[in-house]
């Protein structure tokens, strides 16, 4: 019989190429149904053959490249342990960079309209409904599949305050408008060859780029926005760590005002953002 110890072992040994350890936990702790605590204080437990096998299986895909998070379907962001797939990007911690932002706009003890373009599988609005509970927040993604997602979150989280609808950016939205827009959009240059490496090659490439230069989606965005903010209203916008200089200008061309671009937690521009009066 193999121990959970001896099996981490196998797996962090294994040729060609051992797996990350923590890769190899979260594995094994999915297959057994546990948290990773759990594997160090009962290291010395044998397991069991088809927990072996399965665990196994996983190594295997996790070795030719697939996502840890594709496969146990969870990923934790924030403060929530959400569900992902294949239709949907894997939450990163850099954008809680935008959550944190968002939140700075969204005073606690008042309502607010929220609008999150692009949800993905709902980590960022669900994120913001978390903490702000008085606000209303619209979730817009163009995929059904990222919806349905984003959208089982929401009911897990028992989060009431978010709405979830399909649309292609504003398209959906009528006349609405928020006090706050977010979003994370694709915003990788089309031919970037890190599009075909590691977890990049298995998300949805329409989740993650944009155009020759990265920034057909959020000149969309940004030329639309006036439409749907409230006055006063911020928009916030995730981008690539060398695109800070030319978001800001497209931002102030469009007529934004006190336009900044904030970093994220290494110090790379990760957000910019700009108000309308």
């Amino acid at each position: 019989m193999t121990t959970i110890a001896a099996a981490l072992r196998e797996a962090i040994g294994s040729q060609p190429h051992g797996m990350d350890r923590t890769d190899a936990e979260y594995l094994l702790a999915h297959v057994l149904e546990r948290p990773r605590a759990w594997l160090y204080a009962h290291a010395e437990d044998e397991l069991a053959p088809t927990h072996l096998d399965a665990f196994r299986v996983l190594q295997a895909r996790r070795l030719a490249g697939e996502p840890v998070a594709y496969l146990t379907g969870l990923r934790g962001f924030w403060s929530l342990e959400l569900r992902v797939s294949p239709d949907t990007l894997i939450p990163r911690p850099e954008t809680e960079r935008l959550v944190e932002l968002a939140l700075a706009f969204l005073h606690p003890g008042r309502p607010a309209a929220v609008l999150d373009l692009g949800t993905g599988s709902g980590a960022v609005a669900l994120a913001i409904a978390s903490e702000r509970p008085l606000s209303q927040v619209t979730a817009v993604d163009i995929s059904p599949a990222a919806l349905a997602i984003a959208a089982a979150n929401g009911r897990q989280l028992r989060l009431g305050n978010v709405i979830f609808e399909r649309g292609d950016w504003f398209s959906s939205l009528g006349s609405r408008r928020f006090e706050v827009i977010v979003s994370n959009p694709p915003y990788i240059e089309d031919g970037d060859t890190h599009l075909d490496e590691g977890d990049l090659r298995y998300e949805p490439r329409t989740a993650l780029a944009s155009g020759l230069d990265g920034l057909d989606d959020i000149r969309q965005i940004i030329s639309q926005a006036h439409g749907h903010l409230l006055p006063g209203g911020w928009l916030l916008l995730e981008h690539g760590w060398q695109q800070g200089a030319a978001v800001r200008g497209l931002l102030e061309g469009a007529g934004f005002r006190e336009v900044a671009t904030e970093p994220d937690l290494e110090g790379r521009d990760r957000v910019s953002l700009g108000r309308i009066d």
